[in-house]
């Protein structure tokens, strides 16, 4: 029977992990740095959502917040929460959230390398995270280690077992890093930058890997990278993110052919097309992103943006719907937008 938790006002199924306008601030001597700054987004079973942006947009600590791993202070939370299957993170004491973090939901770190502990064996590692969450005994949770490295590709587990990080390439530490976040079945994996420092045959097999794992267990992917080719192959929605916000929120198809906001333009502008026998131009973006200690009045974008003007200033847009569909934009000249994506596509 399905819990009243699970069940949202109207009556749908609640989303599985579902972020209500966060807000992380950090108090610095530079000001208070606005990290993140009311922002709201879902996933459901199964289902892959991008997160996607520069760096110091916010999309790491976003996730970091999510695990409760961001320290307060120095880190202020002004409004906002997190709920898992209804279930309110951010309130819970801390007891509590540890035997949720590598149980229900769980992070693929950005750097395997410093992510792993180098003077404990790799199985060793697994093991712990098995024992950490399971009463089971040693030889189990070894016998569980085992099990994972080979679910996850690594040729000779058993000899693996007993190796250092040091001893792995980056892409089998990569491997062991997902090993060990699923190594409790968790139903949401947020896997930060999975790919980066991987060569592209590494990166397209470690995806290859999160999309079958994630089809044998129906696990929520939340994907945080900067790279748009791994997003267009595997993310069903994405959210792209610039200071702190979420400027652009749609389908994998609404992005990438309908882009509403400037920066979305601007980052696919950015990108060669293979799928065009002609090829325009690339057109990077100019400038900087922000400093989020001071981020420019109204469209924090307007600064480096091609299309704007004085009707860019006087708020920060809101982030309102496309002709009425679940696509989303927070600019007010997504039209203009729109119009010059279908020339540059045509051209």
């Amino acid at each position: 029977m399905t819990g009243a938790a699970d069940i949202d006002l109207d009556g749908a199924p609640a989303p599985l992990l579902e972020v209500r306008d966060l807000r992380v601030h950090f108090k610095t001597d530079f000001g208070v740095v606005k990290a993140v700054d009311g922002v709201s987004w879902h996933v459901n079973e199964g289902e892959t959502l991008a997160i996607v942006g520069e760096s110091g947009s916010g999309k790491s600590v976003s996730a970091m917040t999510i695990l409760g791993l961001v320290p307060s202070p120095p880190a202020t939370f002004p409004s906002g929460d997190v709920f898992l299957r209804g279930r309110s993170l951010l309130k819970m004491p801390e007891k509590q959230q540890r035997k949720l973090r590598g149980s229900q939901i769980s992070m693929i770190f950005q750097d395997p390398l410093t992510a792993l502990n180098p003077v404990f064996k790799v199985g060793d590692q697994i093991a712990e995270m098995v024992r950490v969450h399971q009463d089971v005994s040693k030889a189990v949770a070894k016998k569980r280690a085992l099990d994972l490295l080979g679910e996850v590709g690594i040729p000779n587990p058993a000899v693996r077992l007993n190796q250092y990080p040091h001893e792995f390439s980056g892409g089998m530490r990569q491997r062991a890093m997902i090993a060990m976040a699923l190594a409790n079945d968790p139903h949401v994996l947020l896997a930060d930058e999975p790919t980066t420092a991987l060569d592209v045959t590494v990166q397209a097999q470690i995806m290859a890997l999160l999309q079958k794992l994630q089809e044998d267990r129906n696990t929520a992917i939340v994907l945080i990278t900067h790279d748009l080719g791994v997003v267009a192959s595997y993310a069903n929605r994405i959210n792209v993110m610039y200071a702190g916000r979420i400027v652009e929120s749609g389908t994998a198809d609404e992005i990438f052919y309908s882009p509403r906001h400037a920066y979305t333009y601007g980052l696919l502008a950015s990108l060669p097309r293979m799928d065009q026998k002609r090829q325009a131009r690339l057109q990077p973006i100019k400038g900087i992103p922000p400093s989020l200690a001071r981020v420019p009045e109204g469209c924090p974008f307007h600064p480096r943006c091609v299309f704007a003007t004085e009707a860019c200033l006087p708020q920060v847009p809101a982030l309102v719907p496309v002709n009425g569909s679940a696509h989303r934009a927070a600019c007010v000249h997504s039209d203009r937008v729109a119009m010059a994506f279908e020339e540059r596509a045509s051209s």
